[in-house]
């Protein structure tokens, strides 16, 4: 049996892109009741982009471009403005 979803629309200025989920698994993922669907989203995108820049700084052959350690230095400010830990803290793989 299919579960009822829910539709979120990410927009910027000028683009927009629809993403539907199934609501219950927002529901397993909800850190907390009074947490939003767009809050418990923008978390995983946080988290997701957070892990891509990693990744392509910290695993990558060879020196990263020096664009792309300034791009990862902002990227973990801004995660640790979210969550108040740092991607390492959250997820055990600090360097």
């Amino acid at each position: 049996m299919a579960s009822e979803t829910v539709t979120l629309t990410i927009e910027t200025d000028d683009e927009s892109d629809e993403l539907t989920v199934p609501t219950e698994l927002l529901e397993i993922l909800r850190e907390s009741p009074d947490e939003t669907d767009p809050q418990v989203v923008g978390d995983i995108a946080m988290f997701g982009l957070a892990q891509r820049i990693h990744s392509a700084v910290h695993h990558a052959q060879g020196e990263p471009d020096e664009d792309l350690v300034a791009l990862d230095d902002q990227t973990s400010e801004l995660f640790e403005e979210r969550f108040g830990q740092t991607f390492g803290e959250l997820t055990g793989h600090d360097h």
